[in-house]
């Protein structure tokens, strides 16, 4: 019997995460925040690295390659916080790719596609010196202007062709990096990127940049129209964010007090740079795609997480075909490193996915019974080794009563959204459900939407477009009489950011959301992330107890046990 090639591929900036690849299959992966508990970590990778390899029972003799990408000549030691587990002199070989290349092998890597464009648009990628460093051969197909630049450069968008399992670049635009300064509106990664501007306005609205999905939830409070002015236009092909409009914002928060004081005021900016952002990605596709024209497109980078744009940008029929990567982060560019050294370093062919997005290792029933005996007392109520149906019955009839359900079950998902494996649930019609889970258990917010999760056969029964979205990356309309169904679960301007619940990856959540359906007369269920503000995602039973704990949650599953609050 052969020995299987493991491929290790790891992302080094920010978000960091590590990919355990088996035969040009994804069996392990996690993002370095669910362990280290620290939101948005990165640097060093030993911590997830080490995750993989134990939850597949290897160790790093098993490994045959390491892919990583590295930005701004990362690895610095100082970045590291210590030793990686690749210090001694018996590491497998090091392979490193550029930022962009990695987002566009981890949308080719996890999409349906043999063939198909695919386009990375974020805020900054790796400097231009650098990527011409790692990939020699790409020098033909960047422009000369760029290249006798005497700033430094850095991805702002790409565009590849993949064929004949060959990912080849066809246009890369850069932009020299925003001055760091404390001016209101300072571009704090390039000058001249979509995602940079989005950040940027993040941090006039709300003070901070650790969060700017917020301003995608904020927009809709808004009113059209109410800033006369254009945030970006194009010059030779190429995306630049202008000046003049910055003249007219010069009230930036001083505080979360002071934006409930002017809420309508930051709802209207909001509003205003969404709606900048849906047409600067609209225009930045449609440009690409006249010149290289292809009926299947693969969408990455962190502005292909903005759910609303994706949308607009399905209803465009740019393609005909759009693959949204749901890890779309840097968080994914883990996954990238790994299918590059796959499909490029080692010539394999690409493997077909199963469209999961759910790579965490699986706890075992005793493992989290062990838990919950050890940390759970007397005050709640506890059942042990229900069978599912038993488990599912119950869980849908407490739902239907208006309970709320911190939701463990199985590998944990990979990517920004709770899609069934670590989430919260709840009723999504029931009076004032939306804001007892922001206020009393998520602890954030009360403008943050929820998004309904839907069996996938059912999605046209209550949404308008009834799109197929799996990873909750797109929005829908809700239809006018499930309005009042489904208030929770639906924005103050009619939209839903829906998941489509698929059996085949997701069979205990279908089940659950189909028997609530017998209880309920709804197929649907709210589901929202198993954490509260500030926090990243659950991953062991243990912080799964603790944060039910803590917060309002009447009830906590962990695969086929119970635990109930009295």
């Amino acid at each position: 019997m052969m020995k299987p090639i493991y491929i290790i591929g790891t992302g080094l900036s920010h978000n960091g995460s590590a990919v355990l690849l088996k035969d040009g299959k994804i069996c392990v992966a996690i993002e370095k925040e669910r362990l280290s508990r620290i939101k948005h970590d990165g640097g060093n990778d030993t911590l997830a690295i080490q995750y993989c390899l134990k939850a597949e029972g290897i160790d790093m003799s098993a490994i045959s390659l390491v892919v990583q990408c590295a930005n701004f000549d990362i690895p610095d030691p100082k970045q590291f916080h210590g030793e990686r587990i690749f210090s001694d002199a018996n590491s497998p070989e090091i392979v490193t790719i550029s930022h962009h290349l990695a987002h566009a092998y981890s949308a080719v890597g996890t999409s349906p596609f043999s063939e198909c464009a695919v386009m990375i648009i974020d805020g900054c990628g790796s400097p231009l010196s650098q990527h011409l460093e790692l990939h020699p051969e790409d020098k033909l197909t960047i422009r000369p202007e760029f290249i006798a630049e005497n700033k430094m450069l850095c991805e702002k968008d790409s565009f590849y062709h993949f064929q004949n399992n060959t990912l080849t670049p066809l246009f890369k635009d850069f932009s020299e990096m925003g001055e760091i300064n404390n001016a209101v509106l300072a571009m704090s990664t390039t000058k001249h990127s979509i995602g940079g501007f989005y950040a940027a306005i993040s941090k006039y609205v709300f003070g901070d940049l650790e969060d700017v999905g917020k301003l995608m939830g904020l927009a809709p409070f808004g009113k059209s129209n109410s800033f006369d002015c254009e945030a970006f236009e194009f010059r030779s092909e190429c995306l630049f964010v202008t000046e003049d409009w910055k003249e007219n914002f010069v009230n930036p928060s001083k505080g979360y007090e002071y934006f409930l004081q002017h809420f309508s005021y930051y709802a209207n900016v909001a509003r205003w740079a969404q709606e900048q952002v849906e047409k600067a990605v609209l225009s930045c596709l449609k440009f690409r795609m006249e010149r290289f024209p292809h009926e299947n497109l693969c969408y990455s980078g962190g502005v292909a997480l903005n759910a609303v744009a994706n949308a607009k940008l399905e209803d465009s029929l740019v393609a005909k075909n759009i693959f949204f990567e749901p890890a779309a982060g840097d968080n994914g560019l883990a996954l990238g490193c790994a299918f590059y050294g796959w499909v490029s370093h080692f010539g394999k062919e690409k493997l077909k996915h199963d469209g999961s997005t759910c790579f965490g290792k699986q706890y075992s029933q005793e493992e989290t019974d062990a838990v919950v005996k050890r940390e759970i007392n007397e005050d709640f109520n506890k059942q042990f080794n229900l069978s599912d149906e038993e488990l599912l019955a119950y869980c849908a009839a407490k739902l239907n009563e208006g309970k709320t359900i911190g939701w463990f079950q199985s590998g944990s998902e990979f990517g920004p959204r709770s899609l069934g494996r670590r989430s919260i649930l709840a009723h999504p019609g029931v009076e004032n459900m939306k804001n007892h889970i922001n206020r009393n258990i998520k602890f954030r917010e009360d403008f943050r939407p929820f998004a309904p999760a839907v069996l996938k056969e059912k999605v046209k029964n209550y949404f308008e477009k009834g799109r197929n979205s799996p990873y909750m990356i797109l929005v829908d309309k809700t239809r006018t009489e499930y309005l009042e169904q489904l208030k929770n679960v639906t924005h103050c301007d009619g939209t839903a950011r829906v998941q489509t619940v698929d059996e085949i990856w997701n069979p205990k959540f279908a089940k659950l959301i189909a028997e609530f359906q017998t209880h309920s007369g709804i197929a649907v269920i709210l589901n929202t992330s198993f954490n509260k503000k500030g926090m990243p995602i659950v991953e062991t039973p243990l912080e799964a107890i603790n944060l039910f704990k803590e917060t309002a949650l009447d009830i906590l599953v962990m695969e086929n046990t119970i635990i109930e609050k009295r």
